[in-house]
């Protein structure tokens, strides 16, 4: 009796300093995994635009990519009304830091649309001109995907993209990441008509028709690639109101 009391209060002690030492390597982790998924996100926005800015994003050293960003990059949070919000707004809508890396759009594209807010990247080029840099989110085959669209400073013309995933397959729909072709196709595109309206950028199987607005689909990953079209839709759609006050200026 006295053998099992003992073997029960070892096992439920062992447990709890287990427990303890998880719990503590958790909380001293997490700040590095905040600061590891920001840089991540660092990357994947700076490749978007690395043919502009003249640097190759995947030579780039952790260091570097801060430095780069920190130094050309200017940080926005806009409402889908398109106004510009204060840090301390953003704050206030649950995001420390009130910076647009800070927002997470996966949990502000489950509110309701008026409710959203939504980060904006400007990149500032040596010879004053800016492009602009949106946040995409949406769902793939199987999980998450994301990714960022950059423009130029006619608001319209796509001078880049970049596009990640959880858990598409590999050789199919994951070449929405891995393959810099399908990324390049974006280059040049338009995301509104000749009339102004927000028409964004269709992922085609088969075949891009429309020259402007199509891209050709990533083969043998038709679900795939319809969840970038809708990605880009209505992510884009969140932007619209800012980008038009923006042309009115």
């Amino acid at each position: 009796m006295n053998s099992s009391k003992y073997i029960i209060g070892f096992t439920a002690l062992l447990t709890a300093v287990v427990a303890l030492v998880l719990s503590l390597m958790y909380t001293g982790l997490k700040e590095k995994h905040k600061q590891n998924e920001l840089l991540f996100e660092k990357r994947a926005m700076l490749g978007a635009i690395q043919d502009k800015a003249s640097i190759d994003v995947s030579k780039m050293k952790d260091a570097g990519v801060i430095d780069f960003f920190s130094k050309n990059i200017e940080q926005l949070v806009v409402d889908t009304k398109g106004n510009i919000l204060k840090s301390e707004d953003v704050e206030k809508a649950g995001y420390k830091g009130g910076k647009a890396e800070n927002v997470d759009l996966k949990t502000e594209m489950k509110k309701p649309f008026e409710k959203r807010i939504l980060p904006v990247y400007i990149y500032n080029g040596e010879k004053g001109d800016k492009i602009y840099i949106l946040k995409l989110f949406g769902k793939g085959l199987w999980d998450e995907i994301s990714g960022y669209i950059a423009l130029s400073s006619d608001l319209n013309t796509v001078v880049g993209a970049s596009f990640d995933h959880k858990g598409e397959t590999p050789g199919m729909g994951a070449e929405m990441k891995d393959n810099p072709k399908f990324r390049a196709q974006f280059k040049g595109k338009k995301i509104y008509d000749q009339s102004g309206k927000l028409v964004s950028i269709n992922v085609r199987k088969g075949g891009a028709v429309d020259p402007e607005h199509d891209v050709d689909a990533i083969s043998g990953a038709t679900l795939t690639s319809n969840g970038i079209t809708d990605m880009l839709k209505h992510s884009l759609e969140n932007y619209n109101n800012y980008l038009k006050k923006l042309k009115q200026k």
